[in-house]
């Protein structure tokens, strides 16, 4: 019966009745390997030769020899809480927001050099400090920002004003992503896998799933979905190209899903390796251009380009070489088909200069003891690291 009222929702185009209870906050994944020290590693990895002459060796120069790297500044936000998501206005390049825990948000209008905390008029300061605001997306003046507990933000002014926009009770999984696509028009996705598109402001809703994760593993798991059985219900994440299509990885780490435009339902597939899985993304924001990987354990591999069918059961990947001691790594983002950079735990922060085939440690970080949770380049010039405690990183390079 449950099943049959979460097909009907998603099936179906109507508009959401007002908010209901609260959910609890689902806390970010981080890996068992981002608690020991980083420069230990290195220093332990140096043999004494090198120690001695502060001589190279396997990822790049003995850290506590090498010089300071440029690559990335250190913004002061003036806030403590962990960072996850940050946009520009396509409309006003210059003009951006940065939102995480415990209310975080924060308006930049010179690029991103400084920042300033703004306050939602429609939300107390008391209530406002109790949400999570986890995603944000930002085009030609229209803003939007999705939060926990279930919350859904609209903005038609570049966020001179905001409504809060009525989500249902009943709306299967927690919203987790929210991408704007235009004047009222929007893409909203769940953490059971829905998807919904509206083009009158959030009033009414459309599915473009048919049905839930759960529903379709339902109907494929004799197919051999490695892990499928142990689903619990909810993804860990979901990440949009810039053509529409989606990418998703199951709670546990244990194998993902896709999605192209147009279609009726989300495919499954199997991870060909025993670790799981830590974090996914599309290769320069294009499912057609391939996949990274990264596993727990601190692997990274991306889909192999001359074996990559994403209607396989379990696409092919090939290992890339980086060295991390073991730290996780989170997130990737490339400034250009040829320069490509990865952060992670306790953070760590690597470059490739050559399309992903190596990767370098970078010290830009060196000093900041928490977690790398995203980055992102708004163009070859612009590009920015959240992480925890407040830290925001500004590429300087």
């Amino acid at each position: 019966m449950k099943s049959a009222i979460a097909l009907t929702l998603l099936t179906s185009s109507r508009a959401f009745s007002p908010l209901g209870a609260r959910r609890v906050a689902r806390k970010v994944h981080m890996s068992s390997e981002e608690t020991s020290d980083r420069r230990d590693f290195f220093e332990k990895t140096a043999t004494g030769a090198a120690a001695m002459t502060g001589a190279s060796f396997a990822t790049g120069v003995q850290p506590s020899l090498a010089a300071k790297s440029t690559a990335w500044t250190q913004i002061d936000v003036g806030v403590d809480a962990t960072l996850f998501d940050i946009a520009f206005d396509s409309a006003e390049p210059n003009h951006g927001y940065v939102v995480g825990a415990k209310g975080a948000f924060l308006e930049t209008t010179n690029g991103g050099v400084s920042w300033f905390p703004r306050s939602f008029t429609n939300l107390d300061a008391e209530e406002e400090i109790n949400y999570r605001f986890e995603k944000v997306s930002f085009k030609d003046g229209e803003a939007w920002i999705i939060g926990k507990p279930a919350i859904l933000l609209h903005s038609k002014d570049a966020g001179k004003s905001w409504e809060r926009v009525p989500l249902s009770p009943k709306l299967p999984g927690e919203p987790n992503g929210v991408v704007a696509l235009g004047p009222s028009k929007a893409e909203m996705t769940t953490s059971t896998g829905a998807i919904y598109y509206t083009e009158n402001a959030g009033r009414n809703w459309k599915a473009l799933v048919k049905e839930t994760i759960d529903a379709t593993l339902n109907r494929v798991t004799s197919s051999g979905v490695t892990g499928a059985s142990y689903f619990t219900g909810s993804i860990s994440s979901v990440k949009r190209d810039g053509s529409g299509d989606y990418l998703s990885v199951s709670s546990r780490g244990n194998f993902f899903l896709t999605w192209a435009k147009g279609d009726d339902f989300w495919i499954p597939h199997n991870r060909a390796t025993p670790r799981r899985i830590q974090a996914m993304g599309f290769i320069q924001d294009d499912l057609s251009k391939g996949l990274w990987m990264t596993l727990n354990g601190g692997l990274l591999q991306f889909s192999s380009k001359d074996k990559f069918d994403l209607n396989d059961e379990t696409p092919n990947f090939d290992a890339v070489t980086i060295k991390t001691g073991g730290y996780g790594i989170i997130d990737l983002a490339w400034k250009n088909e040829k320069e490509i950079w990865a952060v992670g735990g306790g953070g760590t922060m690597y470059v490739s200069n050559d399309g992903g085939k190596t990767f370098k440690f970078d010290n830009s970080a060196d000093d900041i003891p928490g977690n790398l949770y995203q980055i992102k380049f708004m163009n070859e010039k612009s590009g920015f690291v959240l992480g925890s405690d407040g830290v925001l990183l500004r590429y300087t390079a």
